[in-house]
């Protein structure tokens, strides 16, 4: 079995984390519970920013808060000297109720809403990145009903397609996101985004996809990246001062994958970018990137109490857990893979082979196919690891299903960080019209 971080098998058989014993969470926080490796979370963290610092290029390591936004993890962000993107005005809210520093925020998005714009120009964050011409427009005009003058990005599509999954592939000419490099539109955003005088235009962005496992992909991004700057000051006299390269460093889910180190990913980076701008003549921008999931992702183990089972013979046998997609919709969304023990009885020899079903009323709720466990019995607690990033991120109330408490621990101590929803949480914004106070019979 392979354990992550700080995770390891205690004297009584027991998964331990953090150095606390996950019977004892399971017992004071009930399950299914979210528990996160605090000091894994740090120790990724500095690891991106001491490989940063060793190549000597000015740069920001800005959390992607989409992967996991509480207000604790903003608070440990800041505490690492870390910036934060955000791409809602919740993920907003949220870190400025932690109390993050609003000049070190990021705000991303296809389709930022009015709101959105407004409530981020009102918090005076340090930079929007523009994804499109509408918003190009809107927030100029935005900005200039508040006299304010705004940072920001224009991301781009460099026509890179990262070896991951079709629904988490950015990069491509057929995206969602950004200003196309191929067709010209990149060109024609830097054009009119300098004729807009409430804008500062700071650099472009471009990110090719997430779990990515080499280098080969961002180095054909910094070089087509370098090769658009080069252009741009050619025709427009623009240097871009900041070239963001976004995120998608992978981790590893399961046995077989094998993700870089994360100095490996960085010094792969900043090496592109001193050869392709250093080759041009052109002055070494600043540098940004964005990790989301290789910052918590192995940082995050989901802790279930095992229910029901059926075995079907000569098919296969379920067990039942009492979570599933409402707190882990991956595995539907695009058949990710986990790994999971047996957390009450971490030693005990393998005996079986069992699908791992959630509660939900789907067929499709499934979080493992195939995992071999002990013989496992109703009550026994089930830890699937590797669920810190979009995980509770993703978390829904399908069936009314409560969301999860969330913990972090960390030198043997457990600090509940996010409440497990109540029954009254579920109903709390529901509304019964007057008019259906009535019986449909009564006349």
């Amino acid at each position: 079995m392979y354990l992550h971080g700080t995770s390891r098998i205690n004297d009584k058989g027991h998964l331990e984390i953090g150095g606390c014993d996950a019977t004892d969470l399971a017992a004071q926080f009930g399950t299914p519970l979210y528990i996160m490796d605090e000091a894994l979370v740090r120790q990724r963290a500095r690891e991106y920013v001491e490989a940063f610092k060793a190549s000597g290029l000015p740069f920001q390591v800005a959390y992607a808060s989409k992967a996991f936004s509480v207000m604790a993890m903003c608070a440990i962000a800041e505490q690492e000297g870390l910036s934060l993107d955000v791409v809602s005005d919740g993920e907003l809210h949220t870190a400025l109720q932690a109390g993050f520093p609003v000049e070190r925020i990021h705000f991303h998005g296809n389709n930022k809403t009015p709101d959105e714009i407004n409530m981020a120009l009102e918090t005076g964050i340090g930079c929007f990145v523009v994804d499109n011409f509408l918003e190009l427009e809107l927030l100029n005009a935005l900005a200039g009903d508040k006299g304010k003058k705004v940072n920001i990005l224009l991301r781009i599509t460099p026509g890179v397609e990262a070896h991951t999954h079709d629904y988490i592939s950015t990069g491509q000419q057929d995206s969602k996101f950004g200003f196309d490099l191929g067709n010209g539109a990149a060109r024609e955003a830097i054009g009119k985004a300098l004729t807009l005088s409430n804008l500062i235009l700071l650099g472009v962005h471009s990110h090719i996809g997430s779990q990515i496992f080499e280098v080969e992909g961002f180095r054909m991004a910094v070089d087509k990246v370098a090769q658009f700057a080069v252009s741009i000051r050619e025709e427009l006299d623009l240097t871009f001062k900041v070239v963001n390269l976004g995120g998608g460093f992978g981790i590893r889910y399961v046995e077989g994958e094998t993700p870089l180190p994360i100095h490996q990913y960085v010094q792969a980076i900043t090496d592109a970018v001193k050869s392709n701008f250093s080759d041009a003549n052109y002055p070494l921008p600043e540098i940004w990137v964005e990790p989301g999931r290789s910052m918590v992702g192995d940082a995050g183990t989901t802790l279930y109490t095992i229910g029901t089972s059926k075995n079907i013979p000569g098919v296969r046998k379920y067990i039942a857990v009492d979570g599933g997609m409402t707190d882990n919709p991956r595995p539907a969304l695009y058949q990710s893979q986990y790994e999971a023990i047996l957390a009450n009885r971490g030693n005990a020899p393998l005996e079986e082979t069992v699908s791992v079903a959630g509660k939900c009323c789907e067929s499709g709720d499934m979080l493992i196919w195939d995992l071999e466990l002990p013989q496992s019995e109703s009550g026994d607690l089930l830890a699937v690891f590797c669920t810190g990033a979009y995980n509770y991120a993703m978390a829904s109330n399908y069936n009314r299903i409560r969301r999860p408490a969330v913990v972090f621990v960390k030198d043997g101590e457990a600090d509940l960080v996010v409440k497990r929803e109540s029954l009254d949480n579920i109903v709390c914004n529901d509304v019964i019209p007057a008019r259906l106070h009535k019986s449909p019979l009564a006349k």
